[in-house]
């Protein structure tokens, strides 16, 4: 069975990199010993022969002038969710910037929508009928955030953390950081951004 595997291994390095970027590659031996590969896991003897890369999401930073007109367009809209549920704007301000770069009509590829790119699950927790408009979205996003800060006990890291991974990836971890590479790398980018805010604000 090494030999097998080896051999597998020595099949997948073989084809181009190319392949490899987006899918991932899956092998199985059948009962003559005769080898499998497919990028396509299209039956249920295929197993992970290399996981398929996981892009990382794109993080817009707010410094562009674009950016910075959409801040001061949903100013209003932020300012009014925040004081609903008792948050700094520049907290909102960082979370949008981060999810959506302000893009009010932008989809991620896990179908989350809007300024604060909701999943839909979450959308409808808090009541959001539309993703995609400004106030609807925000007040969600922003009456999460707040459930997050008081599940926490108001620790920044970990809110973020939830925010992007769900509150049971983090409390898997033991109220840790979940480490997934996309929410090791949000947590920082949205508190960089916070503290940015904070001061200009």
């Amino acid at each position: 069975m090494n030999s097998i595997r080896i051999c597998i291994a020595a099949l997948a390095l073989s084809l181009p990199l190319a392949c490899l970027a987006d899918a991932g590659i899956y092998a199985f031996v059948d009962g003559q010993g005769q080898v499998f590969l497919s990028n396509v896991p299209d039956d249920h003897r295929y197993e992970v022969l290399i996981a398929p890369e996981v892009p990382p999401r794109e993080i817009k930073t707010p410094e562009t002038p674009a950016n910075s007109f959409s801040r001061q367009h949903y100013g209003a809209v932020i300012q009014q969710a925040a004081g609903q549920f008792g948050l700094e704007e520049a907290l909102l301000h960082a979370v949008i910037s981060v999810e959506s770069g302000y893009n009010p009509k932008a989809v991620s590829k896990r179908g989350a929508g809007g300024l604060m790119q909701l999943m839909p699950a979450t959308a409808k927790r808090f009541g959001v009928a539309d993703v995609f408009d400004p106030a609807d979205n925000v007040r969600g996003g922003a009456q999460y955030l707040a459930e997050l800060l008081r599940l926490f006990g108001n620790d920044l890291q970990l809110v973020l953390a939830a925010y992007n991974a769900g509150e049971a990836a983090v409390q898997k971890y033991g109220n840790r950081i979940p480490p997934y590479r996309e929410t090791v790398a949000y947590v920082p980018k949205v508190v960089d951004f916070y503290r940015k805010y904070r001061i200009a604000m």
